[in-house]
């Protein structure tokens, strides 16, 4: 079974060479190390229905999940691996040990298939790649499961890659769209087992967020503050999880005009806001994602509270909306008929009609939340953006105001505020909960609670 997709990767070594009688020296004297017997994964239970789903959808045809493959960072060192949501929603393996693996649902009769999940076999103490084999070698990067013990983990019948053979024809996820979609698609509702680990991944984001506040006194005096709030989080996030489930956002002043705000190597002025969008990612690949903006004095201005207010008011009307059998674009156009009407009423726009508002709010007001931050992207309109919700599906909504540092049509008291409130919800069959609800959202309780975790021992 070839690797497919396999990045061209040369290794120089600066190893003296290994005499004959060295590698027959490393070859024997080693204890057997199984794994644990109870190895089985708590998911292993779900993925087969996950998988029958799938199945329905291409009866008769093969149809092939990589997880993907290394990727080089800088010379010899690999970015670190998490494989490919799609393989982890069907097989419960979510480990960077599973680079190059690869999922094949073999057609089984006119309508089912066999799962089969090719892998990367331990390398047995007899082969010197154990101890040799810098990017794959038990010695350098850890222990792998043996196909029994694979097998026992995943409920699934394991192989092994061979590198010298081909992966036979079929739909595979990497160049077929319609394969993406499909999948992406049947992840839009989440079993109650997925909302759980969404709900830790909020969770254990509340907690890094109370890290960056009690941390703020000594971001504000590094001259990289931002960059002091990014590793507090993600001490938090490689503690608890996985690591951050995408890029931290820790924009101070104007830098939060700029969306995607990562470079974070800002300074912190005590006048100003801190946008601080992050969210933990679990080791089971769910990630949060939430965005609060923090007085970095501790309390809000007058007029950042005033941007506060408006952005917050069109939060909680595009959380109103939210319900079942609603259209998934309703929120959006609740939160921005408030934004439209705020900016009218301080005169920035002279009526809330038409699309003028978008000068100052410049993207959607939400995405669905899973595996992926922005979840279920491959999913066609009419199942998602243009489609309706349903109960199970897990999605913020992150109503914003951008008002640029630059911008004349502004009052200059406004220039250079970013603001952004984003929660995580769950469709219910009432209507929506609140997921993240731990953090403070109105500008009252964020002073409060910033002040309570500061002022303390």
């Amino acid at each position: 079974m070839k690797e497919s997709g396999a990045a061209t990767h040369r290794t120089v070594s600066h190893d003296l060479p290994l005499s004959p009688e060295f590698e027959r020296f490393m070859a024997g004297g080693w204890a057997g190390s199984p794994l644990p017997v109870d190895i089985r994964l708590p998911v292993a239970d779900l993925t087969p229905a996950r998988r029958g789903r799938l199945s329905a959808h291409f009866p008769g045809e093969r149809l092939i999940v990589p997880a993907g493959e290394l990727r080089v960072r800088s010379n010899d060192c690999d970015h670190r691996f998490r494989p490919h949501s799609a393989y982890a929603w069907l097989t419960g393996l979510t480990g960077e040990e599973q680079a190059g693996h690869v999922l094949v649902m073999e057609p089984d009769g006119p309508h089912g298939h066999e799962a089969v999940l090719y892998v990367r076999p331990r390398s047995p103490r007899t082969d010197s790649g154990f101890h040799r084999d810098r990017r794959y070698g038990e010695f350098w990067v850890g222990r792998r499961p043996d196909l029994a013990e694979a097998e026992r983990m995943t409920g699934i019948r394991c192989d092994a890659l061979d590198a010298q053979g081909v992966l036979p024809p079929g739909r595979d996820t990497s160049t077929d769209a319609e394969l993406a979609s499909v999948l992406d698609e049947l992840r839009l509702v989440k079993d109650a087992w997925e909302v759980a680990q969404l709900q830790l991944a909020v969770d254990h984001t509340a907690a890094g967020f109370e890290d960056v506040v009690r941390s703020l006194p000594r971001a504000l005096a590094h001259p990289r503050g931002e960059r002091w709030i990014e590793g507090v989080f993600g001490l938090r996030a490689r503690a608890e999880g996985n690591g951050t489930g995408y890029e931290t956002i820790a924009a101070a002043g104007a830098h939060a005009c700029v969306l995607h705000w990562t470079r974070n190597d800002g300074p912190l002025d005590a006048r100003q806001l801190l946008l601080l969008d992050a969210g933990v990612e679990t080791d089971s690949l769910y990630t949060a994602d939430i965005t609060r903006t923090l007085p970095l004095s501790g309390r809000f201005s007058s007029v950042q509270r005033q941007v506060y207010e408006l952005v917050l008011a069109a939060q909680d009307a595009g959380i109103a909306a939210l319900r079942p059998g609603a259209r998934f674009r309703d929120f959006h156009r609740a939160a921005m008929r408030v934004i439209a009407e705020g900016l009218t009423d301080w005169g920035i726009l002279k009526s809330p009609e038409g699309d003028f508002h978008r000068r100052y709010t410049l993207c959607s007001s939400g995405h669905m939340l899973g595996l992926d931050v922005h979840d279920c992207a491959q999913a066609r309109a009419g199942a998602y953006l243009d489609g309706v919700l349903e109960q199970g599906q897990v999605l913020t909504v992150e109503p914003g105001l951008y008002l640029q540092p630059d911008d004349e049509t502004l009052p200059v008291e406004l220039r250079g505020i970013g603001v952004r409130v984003e929660d995580d919800l769950v469709i219910t069959a009432e209507g929506a909960r609140l997921m993240s609800g731990a953090l403070p959202r109105t500008p009252d309780a964020i002073e409060a609670w910033m002040g309570a975790l500061t002022d303390g021992p």
